[in-house]
């Protein structure tokens, strides 16, 4: 080794390669290893004299780590240019949460829970639930009370029997003084509905209508309409997720007010006395002429009966050509952010 290079290890001006630990244990018989220990603690040691700690550093990494920061600012949720401005992201998303710190925004473990929610629900949802709630609390809608739920519901079974009919459904429930928004689902959300309110007056029902068929559309509206005329989420506000399948049940496995949402929105669309009643007679064969007269006698479109005999026989590859869209339907006629659209939020 030349003298100068000697000099610069020596006094710390540089590092201990690999290549020297190697020459140094063979002269003084001292594992390699243990050369490079001490020069990973000298580095250490040295940079904790000039870092500067950063408290906040942690916070950031979670609010990034958990929320889908680029989507939100992609859908305008957050009004900032781009995911690398730090600041103005911990500034936005003060505003989104409606804190004065970002300590207190609501997804940290340590900030205050505002919001009552189950603890299943994940800061992914809990931002969905957030936005739902923005476009609420700018809604006008009739005074809310328990009869006009009751009168809204005898409506909206008038409009079960064809795909455009829903398009009246955003009416039917502004004018029972329930506040309907549709808000497209985040990525890994998973969300079909939720039913909360902003007063003891004001119940708010949001869809994410992920799955775009008429049967989910009717089933998850009707189960989200069950918990505002039992009063539920009033306490505390479960986010529905994924309502198919095991989920839709009534089994002893669901909670009981789920259980109550489900056997309503299932009995909505075909009563479940007829539905027993159909399949005992036809099972395990079901012609499309059988579904189509079924649904022309309940006078209900035929997607609704195929949706309850997909969950009730577990074949869901079977009947979906009844399964009509509905979304582009819906939409116009509703309060909706997300497929394109930006709510036009604190504007």
């Amino acid at each position: 080794m030349s003298e100068s290079s000697l000099n610069k290890l020596i006094s710390g001006k540089l590092a201990l390669s690999a290549e020297t630990a190697l020459a140094l244990e063979e002269v003084f018989s001292v594992d390699a290893a243990r050369f490079l220990d001490l020069q990973r603690d000298f580095d250490l040691a040295k940079a904790r004299l000039t870092h500067r700690a950063d408290p906040a550093r942690a916070q950031r990494a979670r609010l990034y780590g958990d929320l889908p920061i680029a989507e939100m600012i992609k859908r305008g949720w957050l009004d900032v240019e781009t995911v690398r401005d730090a600041s103005a992201v911990e500034a936005a998303l003060m505003k989104f949460f409606g804190v004065a710190s970002p300590d207190e925004i609501e997804i940290l473990p340590h900030a205050a829970k505002k919001t009552a929610v189950s603890e299943e629900t994940t800061p992914i949802q809990l931002a969905w639930l957030y936005r739902v709630k923005q476009i609420a609390q700018e809604m006008v809608v009739a005074e809310y009370s328990p009869f006009g739920a009751r009168r809204a519901l005898e409506e909206l079974k008038k409009l079960v029997l064809s795909a455009e009919e829903t398009r009246k459904v955003p009416r039917v429930l502004a004018e029972a003084g329930i506040r309907f928004v549709l808000v497209e689902s985040l990525p890994r959300a998973r969300i079909d509905g939720v039913c909360f309110w902003l007063s003891p007056q004001a119940p708010v029902i949001g869809m994410t209508m992920q799955h775009d068929r008429i049967d989910n559309f009717w089933f998850v509206l009707r189960h989200e309409l069950e918990h505002v005329m039992q009063r539920h989420g009033m306490d505390r506000i479960s986010i529905d997720v994924d309502l198919q399948g095991d989920k839709s049940g009534v089994g002893d496995e669901i909670a009981e007010e789920e259980r109550l949402a489900n056997a309503a929105a299932a009995e909505f669309c075909v009563s479940k006395k007829v539905m027993d009643a159909f399949i005992a007679r036809k099972a395990p064969f079901f012609a499309e002429r059988d579904i189509r007269a079924l649904a022309a006698t309940l006078k209900v479109h035929p997607g609704l009966v195929a949706g309850q005999l997909q969950n009730r026989t577990g074949r869901y590859d079977r009947f979906r050509d009844h399964l009509v869209k509905v979304r582009s339907v819906v939409l116009p006629g509703a309060t909706s952010d997300g497929w394109g659209n930006i709510a036009p939020v604190g504007l």
